[in-house]
């Protein structure tokens, strides 16, 4: 069942607020959810931190294999995305939140063994390979990297931070009571019939002869059978 409310000024207001809230908090937010290439992410060599975001672990020596060269650059590994930048210009870099994180894992690849990432297909399904040396570096990284992930998918940072009210209003309480307008039922009978009277001969072809009202005291025209001059004073009075 669906009850409406009226909205009143305080309402109204609330939800307005409410509103503008909930939509900056979702446009501060992207960064957590949505994979981002080449963006203002690494100042100085160092990652621009998001607002409950901890960096778990640095790594340096890391080749992006995305072109046949290779871009040597640094992994930044936190809490809630992986982000690698090359040492040679910061602007060329990466952002995958573990949100968009389809799978990684270590495979084979024409520079050898690579950490290869897949993003989901919501954020393009991008398959990203990176290389480190040594080995056993390589792995370790892996690792990490998958743990942090787990991690994050059994409870997820999505940069949004808010208290739940333990105890909302109830329905009850924001029900507003209907006021009785205070006016005067008019009889619409009298009313109609007041018209019907002024009304009565708008279809005549003659006019009656005339006669003497000792109410008015001058000659007025015969009225209809059934009609008074009071019927036709109220239609004045309305």
């Amino acid at each position: 069942t669906i009850v409406a409310l009226p909205l009143y000024a305080s309402h109204q207001s609330l939800l307005f607020t409410t509103f503008i809230a909930v939509h900056r908090a979702y446009e501060t937010s992207k960064l957590y959810r949505d994979l981002k290439l080449r963006g203002a992410v690494v100042e100085n060599k160092q990652l621009r931190l998001l607002p409950l975001e901890q960096v778990y672990d640095k790594v340096n020596g890391v080749w992006n294999l995305s072109s046949d060269q290779g871009n040597l650059g640094t992994f930044f590994i936190t809490n809630v995305r992986l982000v690698w930048h090359a040492n040679l210009n910061e602007s060329f870099n990466v952002s995958v939140p573990y949100l968009q994180m389809r799978s990684v894992k270590v495979r084979d690849s024409k520079f050898g063994m690579a950490l290869v990432l897949e993003t989901s297909s919501q954020s393009g399904g991008y398959v990203l390979g990176f290389r480190i040396d040594p080995m056993e570096k390589l792995q370790e990284t892996v690792k990490e990297i998958q743990s942090l992930h787990r991690v994050y998918s059994s409870s997820p940072v999505l940069g949004v931070e808010f208290e739940r009210d333990e105890h909302p209003q109830v329905l009850e309480d924001l029900k507003v009571e209907s006021v009785q307008d205070d006016v005067d039922i008019v009889d619409e009978a009298d009313h109609s019939d007041a018209f019907a009277a002024y009304f009565a001969d708008g279809n005549k072809e003659k006019d009656r002869p005339p006669v003497f009202s000792e109410e008015l005291g001058l000659a007025i025209e015969k009225l209809k059978d059934g009609f008074t001059l009071s019927n036709l004073w109220e239609v004045v009075d309305k």
